[in-house]
């Protein structure tokens, strides 16, 4: 309605005045934005998941994912793939120094599963995989960036999921496994850790209405399994 159109234009016009007057200030007054109108101890926080940024989808050995298989199937939009992305496995030196110069102080990222164990099981471990997040970890805190880590954001081994995934309760047993090896691995210099992103998300989307990866349409079952 217009009285809604009137408050966004008035939004848009208000946030544009801020972007043209910070585009103008000096890089000194900007630090001096960041340093001196935030409290002492502010978190400025960035966050990726490993399916968006990673890439190398089969790299090093690494599992494939319900979100390859989905992309690979062109479920996803556009048939679209994240086989590449912004190819962060490989980047590890170049996304550091790129998060050292927003001058953040917490990156915020996820494991990827499929990485550490491609089968989903223990016994599958990937060195390999297992390194590439020691070395991110490592260089995080070298520069000063505290790492906080989610154990799962969506991207479950395709070989669980060949099993029932979330729906097979031997599952669990698996999830354990997987983030008791990452707190043991890692855990000493990591303190902060999520478990699930957006579980909702999960049931709903992929076990529910299929709009997700694995696609499941089983809304009166398995989304509430």
């Amino acid at each position: 309605d217009a009285a809604h159109f009137k408050t966004m234009k008035e939004f848009g016009n208000s946030y544009e005045k801020i972007l043209h007057k910070s585009g103008a200030q000096t890089t000194e007054e900007r630090d001096l934005f960041l340093t001196k109108a935030f409290p002492a101890g502010f978190q400025w926080a960035t966050s990726t998941e490993s399916f968006k940024v990673e890439g190398a989808w089969a790299a090093d050995g690494k599992g494939e994912t319900i979100w390859d298989r989905f992309g690979h199937e062109g479920q996803a939009f556009n048939n679209q793939t994240a086989d590449r992305a912004s190819d962060s496995y490989r980047k590890v030196d170049i996304d550091v120094y790129l998060l050292r110069g927003l001058g953040v102080n917490t990156y915020q990222f996820s494991i990827s599963w499929a990485r550490v164990f491609p089968s989903g099981h223990r016994e599958s471990q990937s060195n390999e995989g297992v390194l590439y997040y020691d070395n991110l970890i490592d260089a995080l805190i070298e520069s000063g960036i505290q790492p906080v880590v989610t154990l799962y954001h969506w991207d479950l081994p395709q070989a669980l999921q060949d099993n029932g995934g979330w729906t097979n309760p031997s599952i669990i047993g698996a999830f354990k496994d997987y983030a008791d090896f990452c707190f043991s691995r890692f855990g000493s210099r990591v303190k902060n850790w999520n478990t699930f992103s957006s579980p909702w998300v999960v049931s709903h989307a992929g076990y529910g209405t299929g709009e997700h990866a694995p696609g499941v349409k089983d809304y009166v079952t398995a989304s509430y399994q």
